[in-house]
């Protein structure tokens, strides 16, 4: 796993957030959450994740999901 960077929630990413994380990013933060994102990389794959329980994945075949954090 490599660490990318870490930002507050409704905050502009930073620009090595992928593109492709931001539609669903803001799709949580719509919600109304607070906290901070950290972007880590797992296997070359982005994973954005909100301290407020939330994740946003880029699968093997490049989906991006949003969902809660898995017990």
């Amino acid at each position: 796993m490599q660490l990318g960077t870490r930002w507050r929630a409704g905050a502009q990413p930073p620009s090595s957030v992928p593109a492709t994380l931001l539609p669903a990013i803001s799709e949580v933060e719509a919600q109304g959450l607070t906290g901070h994102w950290t972007l880590t990389w797992l296997e070359g794959r982005a994973i954005a994740e909100l301290d407020a329980g939330w994740e946003v994945v880029e699968t093997a075949t490049g989906e991006v999901i949003a969902r809660p954090f898995e017990d």
